[in-house]
């Protein structure tokens, strides 16, 4: 026990001579380097706000100001017409001051506010450049002159070196669209999908909604508007995400891959030490502010970046809660039934990789069993909200399993040690990967903490990957920290010729601490109906994998078509030849160029994809024009979804306030309750200066996934990796006999993307025309079946 003693800065005994004081001063130094840490913390937090406060401006800009005035007067002008006279008149301050100094003190007091009002000024300035969205809809190498003015416009009233939350005061407001144009789009966008008679009947409800009750919740939310930040955000986050009660684990969690093809290193412990310790690299970055914001033409909302470390969500039995905490010094792992207390800062400083992989070898060589209930306990988080709920407060509310309760949910973020193996590996590589995904997705249902803003997995064989809370923030905002972790685990940190981490261990190093816990049978009976229903949940889960290689967005951009759209009317093709018709269809867009921006809703099954796929069905030969039309929409309801004209947004902001207004709306409820059968998502590459496919082509992410949203739909997740790949992430449910998805997957996707173009090797001077060859083969017009290879081996 003697790390217990150390973890106390003093002891004291009481004797019949007095009381015996005895001092550890190795607690006491790192009481004061651990004191010392947080203060530069809070230093470095305060330059920060500083900086960005006055952005686009700078700190020393103040003093260019002040020496300007100052010089103005010294040559008898007066640059203020006569403000700083009226300043100096009522200057609060003493008469033994001389009138030199007075004015001097003036100066500089209207050289502030000047300065200021400048900085609002460019503020607003850039605000209101950044609300110009014509750039987006502007044809590729065709940039009109308004948009030239307005990019050089752009990079005037722009700072220099912005920090991370440095665009943050200058984003847009989120607009809100008018009722009879959101209306207007989503009748548009429901009549191929609807009956006569049923469409007639929705245009009648739409008809009555715009012209009554719409106004008047259009009104409120107007208000709302002009408020807050983001008139949908803390709604769509309070209401879609955590008053959800049933699990989390499959229905709203989702995950992120290792990379397909390498793996590091063998040894657990050491891929566990690199990964773990570039969590913390980018998490200093993150404190300091040192990422740079991501720029698309014009820079995204990076507030979900706040909440991506020390965060827990905390059930309640009418709504769960985001809990965020400033900072955290340790994480939680857990291994074999057992959770302890990794601390990952010793002696004031971060711990190096190595010192990292050996505490985490510590943990994987502890042979004590775990405590009674204490193996299956986190399958609480798996489960429903409401039973987590009540026994968090019955179980969990004081003593020791409250302390070690708190421990988890303070820690920066949870890691879990499998004593599997997974990865694209062996005799069956194809199913190996989907085992991979279903274990990243729910695992075993109670060796992953659901509730925590992200859990880092580590298999038994050094492959990695990711399970992640949804509430806190989206996808993207994940993926650009994993991007980080991957590459700066095999590209900067590395290992030595044995595969363990570089670097040296200190001798003081304290080990990992067990956490302790008293589960009483109630308590345990619980846990056991939580398993239940998670394990069912899981079990229902269907899932495959499929990369595409030596196909992707290479080949189709020679198309000049968006590989975005081609990959959605493929899906939309695929679903048609699955169950003969079409489905009501959601791709996940942004909506951060506008601040506190989160997602909005693409309806991607259009009138003109579903002509392209009828005609194809038909045995028609299709023109290039019939597909360019159809993606050309895609497109265009995309760009409108980014910036602020998307439908279903602005649809259930209304529906929430008719709620509190006590109205009811047929035509809002109608909308709010459709079913989205086809659930889809790309996961954009951020930062493709990390990565090398040039050289190191084996070291391809995979992307993430996501469960189906519907029991009788699909959820399909794909990235797109360099020119030629395109990884595909498709879920379903085996309750379902209509949505099997390894037919879905090998019959109809694959065949589409490696066999429908062939414009690379140059066909009909350019022109994209299709025919049907037998009953799932998809050929060019010259007769040619794409046999190129296939990683995993499925046909």
């Amino acid at each position: 026990m003697a790390e217990a003693h150390q973890a106390v800065a003093f002891q004291f005994t009481i004797t019949p001579e007095g009381i015996d004081l005895q001092l550890s001063h190795q607690a006491l130094r790192q009481v004061y380097l651990s004191g010392l840490r947080s203060w530069k913390k809070r230093v470095t937090r305060l330059k920060n706000n500083v900086i960005t406060g006055v952005y686009p401006a700078s700190p020393s800009s103040w003093l260019f100001v002040v020496i300007a005035i100052l010089a103005t007067m010294y040559t008898r002008s007066d640059p203020s017409m006569g403000l700083i006279a009226k300043i100096q008149e009522h200057l609060p301050v003493s008469d033994s001051l001389s009138i030199q100094c007075r004015t001097v003190v003036s100066a500089v007091l209207f050289s502030t506010l000047l300065w200021l009002l400048l900085i609002f000024t460019m503020r607003l300035c850039l605000k209101q450049l950044l609300s110009y969205h014509g750039w987006m809809y502007e044809q590729h190498g065709k940039v009109s002159n308004t948009t030239k003015i307005w990019a050089a416009m752009v990079r005037i009233f722009s700072g220099r070196q912005p920090l991370l939350y440095s665009y943050q005061g200058s984003l847009p407001n989120l607009p809100v669209p008018a009722v009879k144009d959101t209306v207007k789009r989503y009748l548009e966008s429901a009549c191929l999908l609807m009956s006569d008679s049923e469409y007639e009947r929705m245009t009648t409800l739409a008809k009555e909604f715009e012209s009554s009750l719409g106004n008047r919740l259009q009104w409120y939310l107007k208000l709302k508007a002009m408020w807050a930040s983001n008139y949908v955000s803390d709604w769509w986050e309070e209401y879609v995400y955590l008053m959800g009660r049933g699990p989390l684990m499959v229905n709203s969690n989702y995950y992120g891959m290792d990379f397909l093809y390498v793996t590091p290193t063998p040894i657990q412990a050491a891929r566990a030490g690199n990964t773990l310790h570039a969590c913390l690299l980018y998490r200093r970055k993150l404190n300091r502010e040192e990422i740079k914001p991501v720029i698309l033409n014009v820079p995204l909302c990076a507030a979900q970046c706040e909440r991506i470390f020390n965060t827990t969500r905390i059930p309640g039995e009418e709504t769960d809660s985001l809990i965020h905490w400033q900072d955290s010094e340790y994480v939680a792992v857990f291994h074999r039934g057992r959770y302890f207390r990794l601390w990952l800062y010793h002696a004031g400083r971060m711990l190096s990789p190595r010192e990292i992989e050996h505490q985490i070898q510590h943990i994987l060589d502890d042979p004590s069993p775990p405590a009674t209930g204490e193996a299956k306990l986190a399958a609480l988080t798996a489960g429903d909200r409401i039973p987590w709920a009540q026994a968090r407060k019955e179980f969990f509310s004081s003593g020791v399993n409250k302390r070690s309760l708190d421990c988890i949910e303070k820690a920066a973020f949870f890691v879990a040690l499998d004593d599997d193996e997974q990865g694209m590996m062996g005799d069956d590589p194809a199913g190996n990967l989907d085992r991979y995904a279903k274990s990243l997705l729910h695992g075993k249902c109670y060796d992953r903490w659901f509730d925590k803003s992200f859990t880092v997995v580590l298999y038994k064989n050094g492959k990695n990957g990711l399970n992640v809370e949804h509430s806190w923030a989206d996808a993207p905002i994940m993926a650009h920290v994993w991007e980080y972790v991957m590459t700066t685990d095999c590209f900067q940190l590395g290992y030595t010729e044995e595969g363990h981490c570089k670097g040296d261990v200190a001798s003081s190093l304290p080990p990992p601490t067990r956490l302790t816990w008293d589960i009483p049978a109630e308590c345990q009976e619980r846990i056991e109906r939580s398993l239940a229903v998670a394990q069912t949940l899981a079990d229902d889960v269907d899932f495959h994998v499929l990369p595409i290689q030596d196909f992707g967005k290479g080949s189709i951009k020679k198309c000049k078509i968006s590989p975005d759209a081609f990959i959605q009317i493929a899906l939309q093709l695929a679903y048609y030849r699955n169950r003969g018709s079409f489905t009501l269809t959601y791709e996940a867009s942004m909506t951060r160029l506008f601040r506190e921006g989160r997602t909005e809703t693409v309806r991607s099954c259009t009138s003109e994809s579903c002509t392209f796929v009828r005609a194809l069905e038909g045995g028609e030969e299709v023109c290039r024009h019939l597909f360019r039309t159809a993606a050309e929409k895609h497109q265009h309801l995309y760009r409108m979804a980014m910036t602020g004209g998307g439908i279903d947004r602005h649809l259930f902001c209304l529906y929430i306030v008719s709620k509190y207004l006590g109205e009811e709306s047929p035509f809002l409820k109608e909308v709010l309750s459709e079913t989205w059968r086809l659930s889809t998502s790309q996961t954009p590459l951020q930062q493709v200066e990390l990565f090398d496919f040039v050289n190191h082509p084996d070291y391809t992410t995979c992307g993430g996934g996501f469960g189906p949203v519907a029991d009788d739909g699909y959820g399909v997740s794909y990235i797109i990796i360099g020119e030629n790949m395109i990884n595909l992430h498709i879920s379903c449910k085996h309750s379902c006999p209509q949505t099997v998805s390894t037919p879905y997957v090998r019959i109809h996707l694959q065949t589409l993307f490696k066999g429908v173009v062939r414009n690379r090797h140059g066909s009909d001077n350019g022109k994209l025309v299709w025919r049907r060859q037998g009953k799932g083969n998809l050929v060019n017009k010259r007769g040619s079946v794409d046999r190129k290879r296939n990683p995993t081996g499925r046909d």
